[in-house]
């Protein structure tokens, strides 16, 4: 990954994440983006830092004690790891079926699903995406996993679901500060969370 993948943001700009593999870019306080599955069926590992300070980040495990909720909402606020208002969810045109629980895909898990040879993950995808802008800062954070379908039952079984987002189904966000949003299509394809094999994600500056 180089520069050249540091993409303007002027308002109307497109980020197109090719199939199975991750994007950033840097947005100014205030902006509002969508997270757009392009063609359909794909699950995305959406993830935001602050543009002035990479090791504070979107914090999963820290939004869904604040919002008492285990996914955000439209209306709901997304925390940093210092419990500070980052992202806040403005709309959702998808399904509304998200997760926060399950760490981005790495190495170490397609080994444990007896994958033999070299395979994208969100991690590498991530660190990949981060390069332009020096670098990921902290250890892959929990991703919310937009567009996964995850069940859990009373007894706290966990189920994933394959993704029922249709074409043009999107999430629309609104940066609290200035952010690097990164943006993965998960190329899982081991276990079925994506519907229509690995395909296209976008992040669309408004």
């Amino acid at each position: 990954m180089t520069a050249e993948h540091e993409v303007a943001v002027d308002a109307g700009t497109t980020l197109v994440v090719p199939p199975g593999e991750g994007r950033a870019t840097r947005l100014s306080e205030g902006t509002r983006f969508s997270v757009v599955d392009v063609d359909g069926g794909q699950v995305g590992d959406l993830f935001a830092f602050n543009a002035g300070d990479l090791s504070e980040f979107a914090s999963a495990s820290h939004t869904r004690p604040l919002i008492q909720k285990l996914a955000p909402r439209p209306g709901d606020t997304i925390y940093t790891n210092l419990r500070r208002p980052i992202l806040s969810l403005e709309e959702d045109l998808s399904p509304g079926r998200h997760d926060t629980l399950y760490a981005a895909c790495d190495s170490q898990r397609y080994a444990m699903l007896g994958v033999t040879s070299p395979h994208r993950s969100c991690a590498s995808n991530l660190s990949e995406a981060m390069l332009p802008f020096g670098g990921l800062a902290v250890p892959t954070p929990q991703p919310f996993n937009v567009f996964m379908e995850v069940d859990v039952d009373p007894a706290g079984n966990i189920k994933i679901n394959p993704a029922t987002s249709r074409p043009g189904d999107h999430l629309v966000f609104r940066a609290l500060m200035d952010v690097v949003v990164a943006l993965s299509s998960c190329p899982m394809d081991v276990n079925p969370i994506s519907t229509g094999g690995i395909t296209r994600l976008a992040i669309h500056i408004q």
